[in-house]
C-alpha cells in the first residue's frame, strides 16, 4: 500500500510539472486584449436599395413626372407575398483607431457604396463616420469620426520582422459578434493573390470570417502588423487560410489618402511573366528568379531607359525581385518622378539601367489587336517543333512594326511548342544566346543543331501581347 501511494504521488508530481511547463509554453493573450481591444471598432453601413424602375423615357418630362404619370394612369398590380417595403442594405465589418482624433482604418469593401457609416466602440458609444478616401487596389479605406480627441489608438509594429510560425491575434466582429478574439500563427509571408498585384499578404491560420474584414492583426507585443482582408474558402466560412494586408502598406495608403485624397503609384511600362526553371535554363540564369520582360511600351520610362524585351529584371531600386509578382509591388510603391536603378540579366550578363518612374493611370485604353494572316508563299515545316511557319510579308512587318519574324500557319498534333496559328515567332533563346528569327531556313538550321533534350525559349507575339514560350525537348524529325 505504501509503495502504491508513493507511485501515485510521483505521477501526480510529474503531471503537475508537465502541466506547468505546458502553461509556460502557451501564449497569454489576456493583457494584449485588455490593452488594445478598446481601439478596435465595429463598423456597420447602410445603403438604401434603389429599386430599378425600368420606366420608359418621355421627352420633356423629368423622372419624377414619369413615375407620377404611370402611378396615376397605369393600373397597378396587386402586391404579391414577395412584394412590399424594401429594407435598407446593411453590412458589418471591423476597423481600428489609428489616431486619437478619430481616424480609423478599415477595408475599402466594407464601406463601398455606403450612404451612412456607423462606428461603435467597445464602450457602446456610437459615431457617424465620413470617408476620407478609399483605394480599391489594396482594399484600404480611411474613415473619420468626430470626437474630443481622447480615443484609444493602436500601436504599430514592423511586419517585416514577423516570422513564419509566430503567434498573432485578430480582434473583430465576425458575423456581427463584436470584439471577438481569435489567435493563430503566421503561415507564410509575401503571398500573391490573383488580381492583387500590390499587396504582399500575410497568410495566417487565425479564424477570420465575414465581419472580421478591416480588423487588426496583432503580434504578441500588442502591435498591429496587419489588417485582416480576405479568406480562402469554398464554403464562405473559415477554412484555415486568412490573409492580412501588411500594416506598412496600409499606413502608406492612408497617408496619401489623408494628404491628397488619392493614391499615386509608380509604373515603368513593361509586360512581364514569371521565370520558370526552363526559362532560366534557356536564358543561362543560375536559377528561376526575377521578372522576364515580354514587351516594353513605346515611350515609357522603361523604353527611355533602354529596357528590352527578353531582359530579366533582377533588382529594382536596390530591392531584390525574386519573382515576377514582386516587381509590380516594388514599382507601385515607388513615387512617380523618383530616380531608380534596375539590374537586368541580358544575354548572359548583368547590367544596370537608370530610369525615372512614371505614374500609373487607373484606366488605360486597350490597344487593338492585329493578328497576321497565314500566307501560302515560303511556307516550311519547322519539323523539330512540330509546327509550320512562314516568313512575314512586307505588309505584315509594317502592320506589326517589326523588322523580322515567322508566322505560325499550322500546329501539328506532335507540336512541342505551346503556340497557336497566327502567332509570330520573333526570337529563339538557348543557353543565354538570343537569335532574332529572320527566315524559315534559319530556324530549321538552328533547331537541327540542338540536342533532342535541349530546352529553348521562343519569344512569341500574339496580337499586341508578347510572351515567352518554353520548349522542353525537340522531336527527332528534321
Amino acid at each position: 500500500m505504501h509503495w502504491f501511494r508513493t507511485q501515485l504521488a510521483l505521477l501526480a508530481f510529474l503531471f503537475a510539472g508537465f502541466a506547468s511547463a505546458q502553461g509556460r509554453d502557451l501564449p497569454d493573450f489576456v493583457k494584449l486584449v485588455d490593452d488594445q481591444g478598446g481601439a478596435v471598432v465595429n463598423i456597420s453601413t447602410t445603403q438604401a436599395v434603389r429599386r430599378p424602375t425600368n420606366l420608359p423615357q418621355i421627352p420633356g418630362m423629368e423622372d419624377e413626372e414619369v413615375q407620377e404619370f404611370f402611378r396615376r394612369f397605369i393600373p397597378r398590380q396587386q402586391p404579391g407575398p414577395q412584394q412590399g417595403p424594401r429594407p435598407e442594405s446593411r453590412s458589418l465589418g471591423s476597423g481600428f483607431i489609428i489616431a486619437s482624433d478619430g481616424y480609423i482604418l478599415t477595408n475599402a469593401h466594407v464601406v463601398e457604396g455606403a450612404d451612412e457609416i456607423t462606428v461603435k466602440l467597445t464602450d457602446k458609444r456610437e459615431y457617424k463616420a465620413k470617408v476620407i478616401g478609399t483605394d480599391k487596389r489594396t482594399d484600404v479605406a480611411l474613415i473619420k469620426i468626430e470626437n474630443n480627441g481622447t480615443l484609444p489608438a493602436v500601436k504599430f509594429g514592423d511586419p517585416t520582422r514577423l516570422r513564419v510560425g509566430e503567434w498573432v491575434v485578430a480582434i473583430g466582429s465576425p458575423f456581427g459578434f463584436e470584439n471577438t478574439v481569435t489567435a493563430g500563427i503566421v503561415s507564410a509571408k509575401g503571398r500573391s493573390l490573383p488580381q492583387e498585384n500590390f499587396v504582399p499578404f500575410i497568410q495566417t491560420d487565425v479564424a477570420i470570417n465575414p465581419g472580421n474584414s478591416g480588423g487588426p492583426l496583432f503580434n504578441m507585443r500588442g502591435e498591429v502588423v496587419g489588417m485582416n482582408s480576405q479568406i480562402y474558402s469554398r464554403t464562405g466560412g473559415f477554412m484555415g487560410l486568412s490573409f492580412a494586408i501588411p500594416i506598412d502598406v496600409a499606413l502608406d495608403i492612408q497617408k496619401q489618402l489623408r494628404e491628397k485624397g488619392r493614391v499615386s503609384r509608380g509604373r515603368i511600362g513593361v509586360v512581364i511573366q514569371e521565370v520558370s526553371k526552363d526559362l532560366a535554363t534557356s536564358f543561362g540564369l543560375d536559377r528561376p528568379r526575377g521578372a522576364l520582360v515580354n514587351s516594353v511600351e513605346k515611350g515609357s520610362p522603361a523604353d527611355k531607359a533602354g529596357v528590352e524585351a527578353t531582359d530579366i529584371i533582377l533588382k529594382f531600386d536596390g530591392k531584390i525581385v525574386d519573382s515576377s509578382s514582386d516587381l509590380p509591388r516594388i514599382v507601385g510603391a515607388t513615387r512617380p518622378g523618383a530616380k531608380s536603378d534596375l539590374e537586368v540579366w541580358r544575354k548572359g550578363a548583368t547590367r544596370t539601367l537608370s530610369l525615372t518612374v512614371g505614374e500609373l493611370q487607373e484606366a488605360r485604353a486597350a490597344a487593338s489587336e492585329t493578328t497576321p494572316r497565314a500566307q501560302k508563299p515560303a511556307e516550311l515545316a519547322a519539323n523539330r517543333l512540330g509546327i509550320v511557319v512562314s516568313e512575314l510579308t512586307a505588309k505584315q512587318k509594317q502592320e506589326l512594326k517589326v523588322a523580322n519574324g515567322l508566322v505560325v500557319t499550322e500546329v501539328k498534333p506532335e507540336a512541342r511548342a505551346d503556340v497557336r496559328r497566327g502567332d509570330v515567332l520573333l526570337m529563339l533563346v538557348h543557353k543565354g544566346q538570343h537569335t532574332e528569327l529572320k527566315s524559315t531556313e534559319q530556324l530549321n538550321r538552328l533547331l537541327a543543331g540542338l540536342d533532342r533534350r535541349a530546352v529553348i525559349t521562343l519569344q512569341v507575339r500574339r496580337g499586341d501581347a508578347m510572351a515567352f514560350v518554353t520548349v522542353n525537348g525537340l522531336t527527332d524529325k528534321g
